[in-house]
């Protein structure tokens, strides 16, 4: 290992959810990495460009992102999949799920979807098999409403 290597000092963590190659300085993104000294073009800049590459994620999709700020005001990011709801109300083309999900579920998705979906969420869920990946997004789902055909 280097011995000129220096670790940097951590000033915070961030999880925000921004649309892929939409970022601007705009809310969410400026009062929370404003507010901690961090250039706000750099990061959009680098967040647009890691989100557009081809065969990234298509522009708009809502994407959780993890941003680690260091003491001299730099920073690391690590983008995250789409998060489980965005995916489940995007399958259905849904617009939302239902009011009281336990007394009527009236909207539907299909298992195939839902195994599709625990495939795209499996790097960032904590379940080890598909199977249990499959079970964590059927409780999102249900708890939104959706029954699974």
């Amino acid at each position: 290992m280097n011995k000129n290597f220096k670790y940097k000092k951590i000033k915070g963590i961030v999880r925000i959810q921004v649309k892929s190659g939409e970022a601007n300085p705009a809310p969410p993104i400026g009062p929370v990495l404003g507010s901690r000294g961090v250039n706000l073009m750099d990061f959009c800049k680098k967040f647009n460009l890691e989100t557009s590459k081809e065969g990234s994620l298509e522009k708009g999709t809502l994407v959780t992102v993890v941003i680690t700020i260091y003491e001299d005001k730099t920073f690391d990011f690590i983008v995250k999949s789409p998060p489980t709801s965005y995916l489940i109300k995007k399958y259905t083309k849904s617009e939302k799920g239902c009011q009281q999900p336990k007394k009527q579920p009236l909207l539907y998705i299909t298992a195939e979807d839902v195994e599709v979906i625990a495939k795209i969420k499996s790097k960032d869920l904590t379940a080890i098999t598909l199977n249990s990946a499959i079970k964590t997004v059927q409780g999102t789902a249900s708890s939104m409403g959706f029954s699974i055909r």
